[in-house]
């Protein structure tokens, strides 16, 4: 008997946000699990997701999302009210809220969702503590990626 392959070759992904690398130092790494409505499952599913513009917001003790768009599906229930941009509640360890307050509060950290992605059967939230970038921390990013192009193209030409 053949054993059936379980894993599909479609990525985990559901959504990135591109631009928080480009507008932020990103630093430490979380992944907390986010609480849904049935809609919003089927939204994302469907892909119709958005966390360009996505923050976290810690409150008694609590982080929620702030700003992530999920678009509800045209055969949602009409019985159920469905706001694309509601609050939603992430679910983490009290040690990593904690920390997350301290890094806020302490040193002046903002909290990003960078991306949303499936592990097993779950909806994840990949957030990371951020420095805002000024301009010319910007350029400087953009000078090393190029410099790091370059002496790519470079070694591959002398090989």
């Amino acid at each position: 008997m053949k054993k059936k392959n379980t894993k599909s070759n479609q990525s985990s992904t559901i959504a990135l946000n591109k631009k928080a690398k480009h507008e932020f130092f990103l630093e430490d790494k979380f992944e907390a699990g986010i609480e849904l409505q049935g809609w919003e499952v089927k939204g994302i599913r469907a892909g119709k997701v958005n966390i360009a513009d996505t923050y976290v917001h810690i409150k008694d003790g609590e982080a929620y999302l702030i700003n992530a768009q999920i678009q509800p599906t045209q055969h949602a229930s009409t019985h159920v009210l469905c706001d694309p941009g509601r609050t939603r509640k992430l679910l983490l360890k009290k040690r990593e809220i904690s920390r997350l307050i301290g890094a806020r509060e302490r040193q002046g950290y903002s909290i990003v969702a960078t991306a949303m992605y499936w592990k097993k059967c779950w909806v994840k939230v990949e957030i990371h503590l951020a420095k805002g970038k000024q301009a010319h921390d910007k350029r400087d990013t953009i000078k090393n990626r190029d410099w790091q192009r370059q002496k790519e193209r470079i070694m591959k030409h002398n090989v």
